[in-house]
């Protein structure tokens, strides 16, 4: 029973954990498209497109009326508060950049707005009518900017009318909560009024290496309905895929960031599509999901989320929000975790030490599980020769013969005339395992491990160990609590828990540095606490078997003996 409960957990992890390790995401089935001329990044923020690449023309088609309301030329408008800098163009009154000041990548303040995308691509906030010519004329109208209301609470206003009697008017404004626009759109023809299908994507581009596969969770649609949250891979998303109905949140999100519509107050059509902004290779590609929605009339005062999934930050939102970081099975207890670490955190002021200390904490609450469970494998591995003569005595009978009964009788006599309980060994140990995998999942998933620095050489607990020191030493000492922990298994079950450690220290190279750095930690506690135990209850009984030639085995049903060969 214990061999059986350990070593289908553990190849049942090892499954996963390969899996996720080895097999990368599915890639998108859509042909890539070509990638724009990256721009270059200018000491005062402004970009300008490559050197020796054409500039793509930059004027739409002309509209079927002259403008009424409109700007003179196309221009930025910046709206801007203490965490977000979102730059707006006039032509389209379309985002172009939403970025966020308080996350850096690569040196640079993060951008969530992708922007090596091809001319033709439809940027947050384009709108497309059931009458194409509308959708024409208003992606290419310079809309009339209005910056109001007070500094700590600006309004953003785009109108444009022309003489056809084409009207529309688009509002942003930051609200209270953090990284969210509000936004309202309305737009009318001769006074009848249009209700517009909105662009929210391309999203999610967050600067990192979108291709890089692994366990980083690349751009994919999210959407929430009542308490069911779907997460669909972009490269299995249909061409479109389409979901409507009332959504607690419906929109974008990768590993660490999210873009999303919240609560809206009607009911709305979402459209998903993959798309793939190709290099030269389809590995240098980069993976987005674009996706627009369509409210059941006109928006008037809803919310567009673009922010990272923090899970203060979410919850600050709404509760239902925190549903959006994928914390696993484990999510109830995965809570707790974060809010422990986070507390260390407050006072060490260093997410590596913190986890050091909350792993410490950790295994310290499990001391007595794991001591019960030492304690009760060394039992069985004490009566381990005699369990392995009953089981020799009835060894040639098949599985359905009655007489195996006997031997399961006689196996259980055993075990309580020596005071044995073959399941006390692993129970302990299998209560052990949530909090494991939950810390796991916390440490794979935190945003705030995003960018934390240890000490060294170890720049960022989110991405993995540059010089491989810590997986190395993390196999080493597996490998040691290997060799001291009893196991009541047959010689070849024995070598298979022998190399897990290999296995184990390749897979661990590429993981986040945090998830290494508390398995390590973990080992290094239970090799003390192995010591320890053998110091207070003698260390293991050397059974000395006698030669093969001098064991009489017992002929089941015969009732004679005979030598064993």
């Amino acid at each position: 029973m214990e061999k059986r409960v350990l070593i289908a957990v553990f190849l049942s992890f090892l499954v996963i954990y390969a899996y996720q390790a080895l097999v990368p995401a599915p890639q998108p089935s859509p042909t890539a498209t070509p990638a724009a001329p990256a721009e270059q990044q200018q000491p005062d923020g402004k970009t300008t497109p490559a050197p020796g690449t054409a500039v793509a023309p930059s004027e739409p088609p002309a509209p079927a009326a002259a403008p009424l309301v409109a700007d003179q030329a196309a221009r930025d408008v910046v709206l801007e508060n203490d965490s977000i800098r979102a730059v707006f163009s006039s032509r389209g009154a379309v985002l172009k950049r939403w970025t966020l000041k308080r996350y850096t990548e690569n040196g640079r303040q993060l951008e969530l707005v992708p922007q090596r995308l091809p001319p033709d691509a439809k940027l947050p906030f384009d709108l497309a009518f059931d009458d194409k010519s509308i959708s024409t004329v208003l992606s290419g109208a310079l809309y009339r900017p209005t910056l109001g209301g007070s500094p700590a609470g600006q309004t953003l206003t785009f109108e444009y009318t022309d003489q056809a009697g084409l009207h529309a008017r688009k509002v942003f404004s930051f609200g209270s909560k953090p990284y969210v626009l509000n936004f309202s759109i309305t737009a009318e023809q001769q006074g009848r009024p249009l209700n517009p299908t909105i662009t929210f994507g391309p999203a999610l581009g967050s600067g990192r290496n979108l291709t890089g596969g692994g366990s980083y969770t690349l751009p994919r649609a999210i959407y929430a309905k009542d308490t069911k949250v779907s997460r669909v891979d972009a490269g299995k998303l249909g061409n479109p895929t389409v979901e409507e109905g009332n959504f607690t949140f419906g929109g974008a999100d990768d590993h660490y960031f999210l873009t999303a519509i919240l609560m809206p107050r009607k009911a709305v059509r979402l459209e998903y599509r993959p798309l793939l902004v190709g290099g030269a290779t389809e590995k240098e590609s980069q993976r987005f999901v674009q996706y627009t929605g369509r409210f059941a009339s006109a928006p008037e005062n809803e919310q567009l989320f673009l922010g990272p999934k923090d899970f203060d930050v979410l919850a600050s939102i709404d509760r239902n929000m925190t549903r959006a970081i994928d914390f696993g099975m484990f999510a109830w207890l995965v809570v707790p975790l974060l809010r422990a670490l986070k507390w260390v955190n407050g006072s060490v002021g260093n997410y590596g030490w913190s986890i050091i200390i909350l792993t410490v904490l950790i295994n310290l609450v499990m001391f007595p599980l794991r001591h019960k469970s030492v304690v009760s494998m060394r039992k069985l591995q004490e009566i381990q020769p005699q369990v392995k003569a009953i089981q020799d005595r009835y060894a040639k009978l098949k599985m359905t013969d009655p007489g195996r009964q006997k031997m399961n009788v006689e196996m259980m006599n055993l075990y309580r005339e020596k005071g044995v309980n073959p399941a006390s060994g692993c129970v302990p140990m299998l209560l052990t395992f949530p909090v494991l995998f939950a810390f796991y999942a916390l440490l794979t998933v935190a945003i705030e491990l995003r960018g934390a620095p240890w000490f060294g050489w170890i720049h960022d607990l989110s991405l993995h160990d540059p010089l491989y020191i810590t997986p190395v030493l993390m196999g080493g000492t597996m490998f040691w609590q290997q060799k001291l922990t009893p196991m009541n298994v047959d010689p070849v079950q024995q070598k298979i828990f022998m190399f897990t450690p290999i296995m184990f220290t390749f897979f661990f190279l590429w993981a986040p540095s945090g998830v290494v750095l508390y398995w390590l930690i973990s080992n290094l506690w239970a090799i003390g606490q192995q010591l320890l135990t053998n110091r207070l209850i003698g260390p293991p009984p050397q059974h000395t078997l006698r030669p093969a030639a001098e064991r009489r085995v017992k002929k089941v049903g015969s009732g004679k003996s005979d030598q064993a060969q």
